[in-house]
Parts: C-alpha cells; sequence; structure tokens
C-alpha cells in the first residue's frame, strides 16, 4: 500500500484532505462528440472516474468501493453523483469530456 502524504496546498487551520487511492488511470485524455454544440468541455476526474468504475462497472457497494480508495462512502457517493451529472450533460448538450488528474494521487498497483 503506498504511503499516506498531506497534500501540498494544505496551509492553513483545520483538517488535512484524505487522500484518494486509485487503480486504474484512463488512457483516454478527452470525448469529443460529432457535432459540437457547446465547445466548453466538462471535465472528468481520475476519483470520478475510479468511483464509477467501481460502482457502475465492477457492481461495489459504495462502503467497498470506500474501503477500495480509502476515503469515506460519502465522498464516494459524491464523486459518483458528480460524474453521472457531467456525462449526462455531456450526452444532452453536446458538449466534449476531458479526464484530467484532479489533484495529487497516489495509485496502487495491484
Amino acid at each position: 500500500m503506498p504511503r499516506w502524504r498531506w497534500r501540498c496546498r494544505w496551509r492553513g487551520r483545520g483538517r488535512p484532505p484524505t487522500p484518494v487511492y486509485i487503480s486504474f488511470v484512463p488512457r483516454v485524455e478527452e470525448f469529443v462528440p460529432k457535432p459540437v454544440q457547446n465547445g466548453e468541455p466538462l471535465v472528468l476526474t481520475y476519483p470520478e472516474i475510479e468511483a464509477l468504475r467501481l460502482i457502475d462497472l465492477e457492481g461495489l457497494t459504495y462502503e467497498e468501493a470506500a474501503k477500495h480508495m480509502g476515503v469515506s462512502r460519502g465522498t464516494v457517493w459524491r464523486l459518483v453523483q458528480n460524474a453521472r451529472k457531467k456525462l449526462v450533460q455531456a450526452l444532452i448538450e453536446g458538449r466534449p469530456l476531458k479526464v484530467e488528474s484532479g489533484g495529487q494521487l497516489e495509485e496502487i498497483n495491484q
């Protein structure tokens, strides 16, 4: 299991953000619809894609996915909801989808 470390942007008061562990890095950088109706792309992050993969493709429960990613069940739920909203919005509005890292992540090699 990778070593836990602080994110660099945490410098203030309060609790630092929890790192998100992912085991899959997508090879695709963006999806572009054939007739682009709105040129402004939507951004999907690696944690959102990982949460979608675990919940919808692998069929894990939110609790199992949370243990796998090293975050809370609520965080996984939020990631899945955001990713689904972006996917539907891209399909309905004809917007491109960009895939980006979305912060400092540590990869789990299995």
